[in-house]
């Protein structure tokens, strides 16, 4: 197998208990993306400007990914993570920033999906389906291409061939987990309120 970087590089994406917390917080803001927050960083913008002003992209709004978070929201997350961890560790963090964007381009409603095209298994076909859309509406390279099929790795069997691979697929699935469990707070104290304003 033809593995450009060691595993031992692999090894070195790590984050402080403290990283982690700011982390987690920042990938609670719902309206981080909304506010384009991300615009503010200029090293980012100058990576994936053409992408995000894209129509293509854009429709990516049109689609929830994780509760109520659009997969536009939710990639671009994913891809400003990316970015920041490989320019932290000296990375190609251009081309994380740009796969990242477009990992999750499989433009239709997942949950949904099954049930009008009878076709199953979205974990494990819609990188193939990103990677397709990317080539078609996007100009990527070969390593872009290959962080968004791999990005579902270890749910697809075949790890990424970079290492800025690996931080798409640690910044998805942590912005994934706090999606989804922003969701089901909010599910949970909308459900469960009127029970803590009953009296005895």
């Amino acid at each position: 197998m033809d593995i450009k970087e060691s595993d031992e590089s692999v090894g070195q994406i790590r984050l402080s208990r403290q990283e982690r917390e700011a982390a987690r917080r920042w990938a609670e803001d719902n309206n981080w993306a909304a506010r384009g927050e991300y615009k503010k960083d200029s090293g980012y913008m100058d990576c994936v400007k053409d992408i995000l002003e894209d129509p293509v992209f854009q429709s990516m709004d049109n689609y929830f990914q994780h509760g109520n978070t659009t997969c536009k929201e939710h990639c671009i997350r994913v891809s400003y993570m990316s970015y920041r961890m490989c320019r932290r560790y000296g990375w190609d963090y251009r081309q994380a920033a740009r796969a990242a964007l477009l990992h999750d381009l499989f433009l239709y409603d997942w949950h949904t999906h099954a049930k009008e095209t009878g076709e199953y298994f979205h974990g494990f076909t819609h990188p193939r389906t990103a990677m397709r859309n990317a080539e078609i509406y996007f100009q990527v390279t070969e390593m872009e291409k290959n962080m968004i099929l791999r990005h579902m790795w270890p749910l697809t069997p075949i790890p990424p061939k970079y290492k800025e691979g690996y931080t798409i697929i640690y910044a998805d699935k942590f912005c994934g987990l706090v999606e989804v469990g922003a969701r089901m707070k909010d599910w949970f104290l909308y459900n469960l309120h009127p029970a803590w304003n009953r009296k005895s």
